[in-house]
């Protein structure tokens, strides 16, 4: 099966490699190229196929269901993996939204309120909340974008500090709170919960506030199942939700991902099954058929993005 592992395309400009992405930088404009790269453990565990255009086709149709809430970086969708965007001043904010009380990691919400935090955001919870329990009220709970790590910082800290200035928080804040209620909204209408999200911002060259990056992909935030939610809610059972973690922990039985030099191939199965799940949680977030791309890949690619040429 034909699948986009990187690109290298000398007509388009400097190029850097990000996790998933192939940037080519053309001054004014980004040249933003999704492959089928999986990251897991701080590397390349597998290719997923499809799994570049899942994303690239998500965002753009939210960004476009969005665009009236605040402006975003896209200026053409040339190819089902690409996307031109607008070069904006990334600011190192990561705008994070919370609407349910879940999550494992060290900066997640349920992790910290199980440690005796209980303010959140300017919100101050209960002590008899459970895991995966609505919120109150949607949480904006941001990180810092660093190099080493990302750290959750109050607002205070994070101007203090001069990740953001105070006015650029506000702005931020209002726009990524009003970006997940649409997103719950519109999930809510496709039988999906919008749990949690991650948005990056940058400004332009008026100081402008422009949404870049991705926007309610399956990679970038959280979706449970919305008819099955209560019922296991009330049972303390764990929520439907769209699991990438099989192929995770596959790794951890057949290796030391952090420290083997090389990694066994992943299976072939679990590498289908995975990708017909993107596709299947593209179905469901957009409510379109998936249309798999025209193959081979790259040279449609290649094809589409002459006219592109830096």
């Amino acid at each position: 099966m034909d699948m986009l592992r990187e690109t290298d395309f000398d007509f388009l400009g400097p190029k850097t490699m990000g996790k998933v992405r192939d940037i080519y930088d053309q001054g004014d404009r980004l040249i933003l190229i999704t492959t089928d790269r999986h990251s897991s453990f701080d590397r390349i565990i597998a290719h997923i196929p499809w799994k570049g255009q899942v994303l690239n086709q998500t965002s753009a149709h939210w960004f476009e269901l969005t665009r009236d809430i605040v402006p975003n970086h896209v200026l053409a969708v040339p190819d089902p993996n690409v996307t031109i965007a607008r070069k904006c001043q990334m600011v190192p904010v990561e705008a994070v939204v919370r609407g349910y009380l879940t999550g494992v990691t060290d900066t997640a919400i349920w992790t910290r309120y199980g440690k005796g935090q209980r303010d959140f955001g300017g919100l101050k919870l209960p002590d008899t909340m459970r895991k995966n329990q609505k919120l109150p009220q949607p949480i904006f709970d941001p990180t810092t974008k660093e190099a080493s790590h990302d750290r959750t910082l109050s607002p205070e800290a994070m101007i203090a500090e001069g990740f953001v200035s105070k006015d650029l928080f506000a702005r931020i804040k209002d726009a990524a709170l009003k970006l997940f209620a649409r997103g719950q909204q519109v999930a809510a209408s496709r039988g999906l919960l919008l749990v949690d999200t991650k948005y990056e911002f940058g400004t332009d060259k008026e100081g402008g506030l422009v949404l870049i990056d991705e926007i309610h992909t399956p990679d970038s935030s959280r979706y449970w199942q919305l008819d099955t939610y209560d019922k296991r809610f009330a049972a303390g059972e764990e929520p439907d939700y769209f699991d990438k973690e099989f192929l995770r922990l596959w790794f951890k039985e057949h290796s030391d991902p952090y420290a083997d030099e090389e990694l066994p191939q992943a299976p072939r199965e679990l590498v289908e099954e995975l990708s017909r799940r993107y596709i299947r949680m593209y179905e469901q977030i957009t409510g379109k058929k998936f249309e798999p791309g025209e193959t081979p890949i790259l040279p449609r690619i290649e094809r589409n993005l002459r006219s592109f040429a830096g």
